[in-house]
């Protein structure tokens, strides 16, 4: 499977603007913020899915990162504003969100990742599948994507 896949229409996207307190001397973002962005696009999207650490621990369940790919492509900077995309592409064994970092100040794609995420019992316990009631939401929300349906 390929490591990316461009945003589909139905990707949930959030604005950021890039604080001085995340660059370095030369104004550059520093590599490692990359993943909080990324963290902050998936945290909206699981909000919208209501999948998000409230829903998730009604239902009895945790998510947990367990892997991170991140391929940096063009430099944000300083006051740089930027469009984080977010995405499900897989939801059965584990669940993987896409990523697309757009540099809206210079028109260009700044980074692209993916992050795989597992499910947990509330005691700590891996779920070595998805478990029905998250799949059920997932499949519902990507049905309505693909639909036109909000």
């Amino acid at each position: 499977m390929s490591l990316y896949v461009a945003p589909p229409p139905s990707a949930i996207a959030i604005e950021l603007e890039i604080p001085f307190h995340d660059v370095d001397a030369l104004q550059v973002v520093w590599h490692g913020h990359y993943c909080k962005y990324l963290e902050l696009g998936r945290t909206v999207l699981l909000r919208k899915l209501r999948l998000d650490a409230p829903d998730l621990i009604e239902l009895g369940y945790r998510f947990m990162v367990a892997e991170t790919h991140l391929r940096h492509v063009f430099a944000l900077r300083y006051g740089d504003r930027c469009r984080v995309s977010s995405w499900v592409t897989e939801i059965e064994n584990r669940i993987r969100i896409q990523y697309d970092v757009h540099n809206a100040t210079q028109g260009c794609r700044a980074a692209r990742g993916m992050t795989l995420l597992i499910t947990t019992r509330a005691d700590g316990t891996l779920c070595y599948e998805t478990p029905p009631p998250i799949v059920d939401r997932l499949q519902r929300a990507m049905t309505s994507a693909r639909e036109g349906r909000p």
